[in-house]
This record gives C-alpha cells, structure tokens and sequence, in this order.
C-alpha cells in the first residue's frame, strides 16, 4: 500500500526549518541542503515542494504570518478594544515564541530591501495589519471605548509604528515585555473618550 503524505504538513515542517537556521545562522545560510538537513528530510524530498530559496523563504514568511494570525483569532472577539490591543501585542518580542518569530522577521525586513519579490510581499500584508487596527478602532469607537472624533486609518498608522518602534528596542532588551506593554496600553488609554 503506498505511503499517504501529508503534504501541508510536510511544507510547513521545512518552513519551521527555514526559520531555524534563520534564527540559529542568519539567512544567507537557508540553502536546500541546509533545509533538508534542518528538516530531516532528503534533498529531493525538499526540492519536490520547493524548487528555489525564495520559494522556500516566501513559504515560510508566510507560515509566519499565519502564526501571528492564529494567535489573534485566539482573543477575544467580542470586544474590539482587546483585540486591537492582542493585535498589536501579538506582533512584539514579549516571550520566546515572540523575540524568536520577531528575529526571523528582522531577517526577513533586511532581505526584502534587495529582493523586489519578498519586498512585494511584505508591502502586500501591511495594510492588512493596518485595515484591522482600523476596524477594531472603528468598532471600539461605536461601542464607545474610543474617542469618536479619532481618525481610525490615521491611528492605525501610529499604532503600527507604535509596535514597530517598540519591537527593535524591546528586541535588544532596551525595553523589557512589562514596560512594553504598559507603553501600549498608555497609548490606547490616551485615545479612549475624554
């Protein structure tokens, strides 16, 4: 009987791989070969679902991606005031989980000021971001947890600069998780109705 695989899974295995040896070695290091060993794969079975670096590195941003959505959806929904605030929390160094995925995305924003093809695909996602801080800013404001004569795509802009800011810093230790969040919540605290 043959084997069944599941070839999702076996995706998102070498993606996992590629974002360790960016994590471990930076990422002129990703190669087939340095994946497939990564993976515990054989090269060929690498090069089956990948026939290039950038593929397997577009791949992997995006599992990247996921993963941060994931854990979004995991907040509360009810409240978009919350979740505004899950959103931006979410995407800053403050556990292990977080400083690793926001070094691999360092890696990411380095390499995409050389490749055309990853940079297009970083452009293409902030303003997703930027369209849900929006939203929930628009659904705070109608519940009345935020200020109604706030600009929402304006505050969204500064609330995505806001997270980028912090990240690089609190990524160094600069910042620790506890100030981090306490900056973040002063700053939703300031757009709440006066």
């Amino acid at each position: 009987m043959p084997k069944i695989v599941d070839h999702q899974a076996r995706r998102l295995l070498i993606a996992d791989a590629v974002h360790r040896i960016i994590d471990a070695k930076g990422m002129d290091s990703v190669s087939l070969r340095e994946v497939a060993a990564e993976a515990g794969m054989s090269m060929g079975a690498v090069q089956y679902y990948f026939a290039t670096k950038d593929e397997m590195l577009l791949v992997a941003l995006e599992h990247l991606n996921a993963r941060v959505r994931l854990r979004v959806a995991a907040a509360d929904q009810s409240d978009p005031l919350r979740l505004l605030r899950a959103g931006i929390l979410e995407v800053l160094p403050l556990d292990e989980t977080r400083r690793f995925e926001a070094r691999i995305g360092l890696a990411y924003l380095a390499r995409s000021v050389v490749s055309e093809e990853l940079a297009e695909v970083m452009r293409a996602g902030l303003p997703l971001v930027l369209e849900f801080y929006a939203g929930q800013i628009r659904a705070a404001q109608a519940g009345g947890q935020l200020a109604a004569g706030l600009d929402a795509g304006q505050e969204a802009s500064a609330l995505l600069a806001l997270a980028q800011g912090l990240g690089q810093p609190a990524l160094i230790g600069l910042y620790s998780p506890q100030a981090v969040v306490a900056l973040v919540d002063r700053h939703l605290a300031r757009l709440a109705p006066r």
